[in-house]
């Protein structure tokens, strides 16, 4: 076991824009699992590459272990996928490829096809296990379960859970829980390290925020009242002090005394007022203030808004799905479940009214409003305030809830295709949130999404109860939103 030593890290893009990273000091040891969370946009792919020596930094990075990044660039995809194994891992023996294969419960038989055929499960399993059995690499693995089915999470956790010496960028909590052992976190204002899983760590700083919210609340209030205490001694000090002047004062001795006795009090109080002060200004500095998100859920006037039975999609004689019966009645929250590939996505651009080629009965009620959230976000381009105007959307509006998902100011002034891919998806969101519409159709909305801002959706969700139909791997996600599933084949 070693140790990765970080020390007064600081970092910027360029001079134009405020550090991203300032006098930062923390340490892990190589033999951690470690959970890595933050907001969106906070750096932690900018740290990642500051630990593989892409950019030029302040202070120190040290360690005696090499640094490995998932996901790995494939040159070549039309290479047979074990070719591409022993280039990334010219040390591996064939023997300890098929075991790792088998922890990963994948079939050998995908080392003798092309990788460009591999599903997205497929790849992320060979390309893990190609990394690990690189001798003295700790892994930097970054967000490895976007587009990956709740089987193929559940199959790379408990991998992962087998393994030591890598940091894990996840937004996904249950995978996180499944193979983590530290966390380590990109708060409002530092960077810290914590033993546990997401639950332990979110459950902790549940407690800590809490707390801090109390004592805040309190230290106002004594604020306040020390502010009155000092101001009623300052008039009684100089009401006191009045009293000497004139010719018929009994003893100006003892008024002087009491006077110099209520400025002591007062200064006492003042002193005390400045100390809450300080501890006041100590708190609140790494709370995550999620104000509560607005939607515009429409009322159907009828029961059913949408109907299916018996539907099939195919093209070009493949089929994609079969036999689907859906409906979907008003508040319903339905979640399509079902492994990659298995048609989901064709099933909502049937609904949306795309050129789908498909048999059965579906019916679509008349009038319904629909808020779509595609899975892709490279078509995003320009502005904020260009996008709003495109879209119809409330500007003001729009990027008040971009501010509430975790959004700086400074984001605006930059073009969407600048962003990071989880800030790019929250500008779907917030677009969809600004819609009114009967029925909220999301396809993998929360890819990339960071956890918080996981939680707060959830929470806006369960608010306004709107009627859904949605495609998300998350399986905490599921579990506390949906009102029922829909098994897709």
């Amino acid at each position: 076991m070693s140790r990765i030593q970080v020390s007064n890290l600081t970092f910027a893009y360029d001079s134009s824009y405020d550090n991203i990273f300032e006098n930062v000091s923390f340490q892990i040891d190589t033999d951690w699992k470690l959970g890595f969370i933050g907001r969106n946009g906070r750096g932690k792919t900018t740290f990642l590459s500051l630990l593989l020596g892409k950019y030029d930094y302040s202070g120190i990075i040290s360690t005696s272990v090499n640094f490995e990044y998932f996901p790995y660039e494939v040159k070549n995809p039309n290479d047979m996928t074990l070719s591409v194994v022993e280039s990334i891992n010219p040390a591996a023996e064939n023997w300890q490829i098929l075991r790792e294969l088998n922890l990963l419960d994948t079939d050998v038989e995908i080392l003798y096809r092309p990788f460009f055929t591999l599903s997205n499960g497929e790849r992320t399993k060979v390309l893990l296990a190609a990394l690990f059995l690189k001798e003295n690499g700790f892994l930097l693995i970054d967000e490895p379960t976007n587009h990956l089915d709740i089987q193929a999470r559940e199959k790379v956790a408990q991998y992962l859970n087998l393994k030591k010496g890598f940091i894990l960028v996840s937004h996904d909590r249950t995978f996180l829980d499944g193979c983590i052992d530290h966390v380590l976190s990109i708060n409002k204002n530092n960077i810290e390290v914590q033993k546990g899983n997401f639950s332990s760590w979110y459950a902790n700083k549940e407690a800590q925020d809490n707390l801090e919210l109390e004592k805040n609340a309190r230290l106002s209030q004594d604020i306040r009242r020390l502010q009155d205490s000092a101001r009623q001694s300052g008039k009684w000090s100089d009401k006191i002090e009045k009293t000497k002047i004139g010719a018929k004062v009994p003893d100006r001795g003892y008024i002087g005394h009491q006077a110099a006795k209520m400025m002591k009090r007062s200064k006492s109080i003042e002193k005390r007022q400045q100390n809450a002060i300080l501890e006041k200004e100590k708190l609140l500095k790494n709370i995550e203030l999620a104000d509560s998100l607005k939607l515009i859920p429409l009322t159907y006037h009828a029961d059913i808004l949408l109907s299916m039975e018996n539907v099939s999609i195919s093209y070009e004689n493949t089929d994609v799905c079969h036999d689907i019966d859906l409906t979907i009645h008003r508040g319903d929250r339905i979640c399509l479940k079902g492994k990659n590939g298995s048609g989901k996505t064709s099933l909502i651009r049937l609904i949306l009214g795309e050129s789908v080629p498909y048999t059965g009965d579906f019916r679509l009620g008349s009038g319904v409003k629909i808020s779509y959230i595609s899975q892709d976000t490279s078509w995003l381009r320009g502005n904020l305030t260009d996008f709003a105007r495109i879209h119809q959307l409330e500007e003001s509006v729009f990027k008040a809830l971009l501010r509430k998902l975790g959004f700086d100011r400074i984001q605006f002034e930059k073009d969407i295709w600048q962003f990071s891919e989880g800030q790019k998806k929250k500008v779907l969101l917030a677009k969809s949130l600004c819609e009114p519409a009967h029925l909220f159709i999301w396809d993998e909305p929360l890819n990339f999404i960071d956890v918080l801002s996981r939680i707060q959706i959830e929470d806006l969700i369960m608010e306004y109860k709107p009627t859904m139909l949605f495609v998300e791997h998350d399986e905490m996600f599921q579990n506390n939103i949906s009102t029922n599933v829909v098994e897709v084949s």
